[in-house]
């Protein structure tokens, strides 16, 4: 199970970048599984989606990949016969907003912190993959925006859209269903794999860590967490990746300020004690370690 999912992590990453990317859509399926009355995860190539459903409508966070829509909207129709009426964006990647267009033509109302909207309508670049992210069309924009928090009080629900700082990117939310006791976090926890911080996206390992900690203050042992990427978790298991990373993120430091270069940093392989559980998906240890790296240093 978890072979399959690193593997599909992998694809899923890689497919927005790919030639013929379209063509492997075709295979992917979506798959729901109940989190809590009323409230659904699926997933299928991409970010995990959070899927509210109730007599007021339907309420979704994030979208996946264009190409995935229509299979993602039959996926929710399942579910429910109500309409959607708001697609909540935790950040600007391709992997969450895809879907932006086909379901704000629903229609649906976008909503994402106001760096969303600001990345998605200017060309990216993402330093990572060394790759170029053009505009997205102005229907996928998101039509609400907001700087601290949004609650929204929907089927039954309080359900609280909080910015978090300079995390995966700088337009991260989490996003908390308070009756149901579940999170999503986006890709602030990726359950499973080290966790890609876009740094060109405004993003920092600091700013990860400092959301693990909010989340596990805001969660108890019953909390259902979604993550963006991998399986339903918990707070146990967001605790495990949380000391993770402090642990990690303490080792690169001390690396650094014993004056080593950023090749000496990755050829020390710091991780390689947590490479067989967490560096087998598409964040390969080097590759991570020169992230933590180069986040850590960009502070100084």
């Amino acid at each position: 199970m978890k072979t399959m999912y690193r593997a599909c992590l992998l694809i899923a990453c890689l497919l927005p970048f790919a030639a013929g990317a379209d063509d492997r859509f075709a295979k992917v399926e979506i798959s729901s599984e109940k989190v809590a009355d009323g409230l659904y995860m699926l997933q299928g190539a991409g970010g995990n989606i959070a899927v509210l459903v109730g007599q007021d409508g339907t309420f979704m966070v994030d979208d996946q990949y264009a190409p995935l829509s229509a299979k993602i909207q039959k996926a929710v129709a399942e579910l429910t016969d109500e309409p959607l009426r708001f697609v909540i964006n935790t950040h600007w990647h391709a992997d969450h907003t895809g879907g932006n267009e086909h379901f704000g033509k629903a229609p649906a109302l976008i909503v994402a912190h106001e760096n969303v909207r600001k990345r998605m309508s200017t060309e990216q670049f993402i330093e990572t993959f060394k790759r170029k992210v053009e505009p997205s069309p102005a229907a996928a924009l998101p039509v609400i925006t907001f700087t601290d928090a949004t609650t929204f009080h929907w089927n039954g629900e309080t359900v609280r859209v909080q910015h978090v700082d300079r995390a995966h990117t700088d337009g991260d939310a989490i996003v908390h269903f308070n009756r149901a006791n579940v999170i999503h976090m986006g890709d602030t926890f990726f359950n499973g794999n080290y966790p890609f911080i876009d740094l060109s996206s405004g993003g920092s390992v600091d700013g990860v860590v400092a959301t693990m900690d909010q989340v596990l203050g805001m969660a108890n042992d019953k909390t259902r967490i979604i993550p963006g990427h991998g399986p339903l978790s918990d707070r146990a298991e967001l605790q495990k990746q949380r000391d993770m990373l402090v642990e990690l993120r303490g080792r690169i430091q001390k690396l650094i300020d014993a004056g080593n270069s950023r090749a000496d940093v990755i050829a020390a392989r710091p991780t390689k004690d947590y490479d067989a559980e967490y560096g087998q998906g598409f964040m390969k240890p080097d590759l991570w370690t020169g992230i933590v790296y180069d986040s850590l240093t960009a502070k100084n």
